[in-house]
């Protein structure tokens, strides 16, 4: 994955939003450069038993970025954005999806959480969430939480997909 300077690093005596939303963004990127330099096949490549794939956690993140600022935020329904009901559905690959489709559509479900969230205070509470409700202050955390540990399952799944064959003796 490509080397970026981090926003987090642009912002040790930022506000507290600027911080925040530095950290999920930082996360963002991360996860966008999931799929940098791989083929379609290394991609969808399966290594673990369950849905997970490099694709489909990609895929995932563009979900969960829709259900956390459409449907928590901006009371939007599942339906309305596409969004399958259960979380394990949002890793599974259709014959359609490929790193430019799955790309394109992160950029812009996070495009979308942007603009949906700048009409918000911290403070202001989240209302449409099956928990009840929220601060927006507490969907970035959790959002920068949920990003980074799947750029972590991400990081493990490239090194071994990248891997050099091990030597054989």
């Amino acid at each position: 994955m490509s080397e970026q300077p981090l926003l987090s690093e642009s912002t040790l005596i930022g506000s507290e939003r600027e911080q925040l939303e530095a950290f999920l963004e930082d996360n963002r990127s991360e996860m966008a450069a999931t799929l940098d330099g791989l083929t379609e096949e290394q991609a969808r490549r399966s290594l673990v038993p369950s849905l997970t794939t490099l694709l489909g956690l990609v895929k995932h993140a563009a979900a969960v970025e829709r259900l956390w600022f459409g449907v928590s935020l901006l009371g939007r329904t599942r339906a309305e954005l596409g969004l399958p009901e259960e979380a394990d559905d949002s890793f599974r690959l259709g014959a359609d999806d490929s790193i430019a489709s799955v790309a394109a559509d992160f950029a812009a479900a996070c495009e979308e959480s942007r603009a949906a969230a700048a009409g918000y205070g911290l403070e202001d509470l989240v209302l449409h969430n099956r928990r009840g409700p929220l601060t927006l202050r507490w969907v970035y955390v959790h959002m920068t939480e949920e990003l980074a540990r799947h750029a972590g399952h991400a990081d493990i799944l490239r090194e071994q997909i990248l891997a050099p064959d091990p030597p054989r003796h």
